[in-house]
C-alpha cells in the first residue's frame, strides 16, 4: 500500500540527474510549479538548454557527485544509465530527501503522479504496485476529460472566504468556454448571467445554485451596473463563489474593469478567466479573417455605443479592418461618417448576426448599400459588424487560386 501526498515544489531546489528526453519532459513540469531546478549530466538536451539560456534553470555540465544533493529537497535520477540511478536514489535515501528513479518505479522514495490541474484542484493517479505510466496517464485523462466537462461539482463544503470570478463565456456556441471558465461554473455558488453569450452552460449547474440573470438588451436595461457591483459584492460577503458569466470576453466591452474595480475596493478576492471575444472569433467562424497578409494587417474594435468615433472612422478611411460590436442602430451614422471622410464607398461589409450559433446569419454588401442591406434583411442584434476588404467574400477562395501549387 502507497500512502499519498502531494509535495509543494514552489521555491525549492530540486535536483535533476541527467537531461535526455525524459527528463526534459519533466523539467518542465518542475519548472511550472516554481521549482527551483538545477539540472546536472554531462550533456544536455537542446530543451534543458534553451531553458538555462533563458535563466529558468541551472545547467551544471559534469557527472554528478553526492554533493549536488545538499540543499535539494527532491531528486529525479533519469539519466540513460541504470546503475547510475540507483546510486542516486541511495544517496538521496541516506539524506532522507524524497526521490524517484525514473529507469525504475519501484526504487525511490516518492513516485510520478500522472495530474491535472482544474482551478484549485490537482488530480493526481500513480500505480501502487508495478509502474505502469501509460496506464495511469489514460485513467488521468478519462478522469480530467470528465471534471472539465462540467460532470463533477466543485463547490467547496468547508466555510470559506467569498471570491468573485469574471468568467467570459465565448460568442454563444458553449463549446466555445474556456477550459477555466467551464471548470468555474462548476465550483459556483451564484452565478450572475448576461443574456448574451454561452447561456445555454446555465443547464448544467447543479439545480441549487442560485442562477441571477442581469442580462441586458440595446433598449431594457433592468439591472444597472452599480446594482450588478453590488450584487457581487454582497454574494461574496456571504462567503459564496460568485461566477459572474460574461459574453464574449470580460474586458472587451464587457464593463469587466469596473466589476473588478468594485470587488477590490471591497477586499473581495476576484479572478477573471477571458473568453473568446466575438470581435474576432464570429468573423473568423464566417471565414472572415480580421488580418490578412498583403490586405489589412490592422484591426479596430469598436462599440456601436460609440458611434461613428474619430478612430472608427478613419481606419475605414485607411482601409484598415474596423469591426464593430453593438453597432446595428449606429450602422447609419457609422456608413454616413465613413463615406463623408474619404473611405472607399464600395468597401465590403458583412453583417454576422447571433455568430457561433445554430441560428446565425450572414448580409453581405458594400458599404455605399450597407445601411439597405441591412433594412431589407431585417438585421438585428446581437450582430458584429466587419467593415473592410477582409469582408470580400471571396477573398480566402482567390488568395488559394492565386497560391502556385507544387
Amino acid at each position: 500500500m502507497t500512502a499519498l501526498f502531494g509535495l509543494a515544489l514552489s521555491g525549492r531546489q530540486v535536483l535533476v540527474v541527467g537531461a535526455g528526453k525524459v527528463a526534459s519532459r519533466r523539467v518542465r513540469r518542475f519548472l511550472a510549479e516554481g521549482a527551483l531546478v538545477r539540472v546536472v549530466a554531462p550533456e544536455a538536451s537542446d530543451d534543458v538548454l534553451r531553458h538555462a539560456q533563458h535563466g529558468d534553470l541551472e545547467y551544471v555540465a559534469r557527472e554528478v557527485v553526492a554533493g549536488d544533493l545538499d540543499d535539494a529537497w527532491f531528486v529525479l535520477a533519469a539519466t540513460d544509465e541504470p546503475a547510475v540511478n540507483s546510486t542516486v536514489v541511495g544517496w538521496a535515501d541516506e539524506r532522507r530527501i524524497f526521490s524517484t528513479d525514473a529507469s525504475d518505479g519501484s526504487r525511490g522514495s516518492a513516485r510520478q503522479a500522472a495530474s491535472s490541474q482544474h482551478g484549485d484542484l490537482a488530480i493526481g493517479v500513480v500505480s501502487t504496485e508495478t509502474p505502469d505510466p501509460a496506464r495511469i496517464r489514460a485513467v488521468r485523462d478519462s478522469i480530467a476529460a470528465h471534471i472539465d466537462a462540467g460532470g463533477v461539482d466543485l463547490r467547496r463544503q468547508r466555510p470559506q472566504q467569498g471570491r468573485v470570478i469574471l468568467v467570459g463565456s465565448g460568442p454563444g456556441d458553449p463549446s466555445l468556454i474556456t477550459v477555466r471558465g467551464r471548470q468555474a461554473l462548476s465550483e459556483a455558488d451564484v452565478v450572475v448571467t448576461d443574456r448574451l453569450g454561452a447561456t445555454e452552460l446555465l443547464v448544467t449547474v447543479p439545480y441549487d445554485v442560485e442562477v441571477i440573470n442581469v442580462g441586458k438588451s440595446p433598449d431594457n436595461h433592468p439591472v444597472p451596473q452599480h446594482e450588478i457591483n453590488d450584487l457581487l459584492v454582497d454574494r461574496a460577503k456571504q462567503g459564496k463563489v460568485v461566477v459572474r458569466l460574461k459574453g464574449g470576453d470580460p474586458f472587451v466591452f464587457g464593463r469587466g474593469g469596473e466589476e473588478v474595480h468594485a470587488c477590490l475596493a471591497a477586499e473581495i478576492p476576484v479572478e477573471v478567466v477571458p473568453g473568446v471575444t466575438s470581435a474576432l472569433s464570429v468573423p473568423a467562424l464566417a471565414g472572415i479573417p480580421v488580418t490578412q497578409r498583403q490586405v489589412a494587417g490592422t484591426v479596430v474594435v469598436t462599440s456601436g455605443h460609440a458611434g461613428a468615433d474619430e478612430t472608427a472612422v478613419a481606419a475605414m478611411v485607411a482601409g484598415a479592418t474596423l469591426v464593430v460590436l453593438m453597432g446595428v442602430s449606429a450602422l447609419p451614422d457609422i456608413v454616413e461618417a465613413g463615406i463623408e471622410a474619404g473611405a472607399d464607398p464600395q468597401t465590403p461589409v458583412a453583417i454576422i448576426e447571433r455568430g457561433s450559433t445554430p441560428h446565425e446569419r450572414i448580409t453581405r454588401s458594400v458599404l455605399v448599400d450597407a445601411v439597405r442591406s441591412a433594412g431589407e434583411t431585417g438585421v438585428k442584434p446581437p450582430a458584429i459588424i466587419v467593415i473592410g476588404q477582409v469582408a470580400n467574400p471571396g477573398l480566402l477562395a482567390s488568395e488559394v487560386a492565386a497560391t502556385p501549387r507544387s
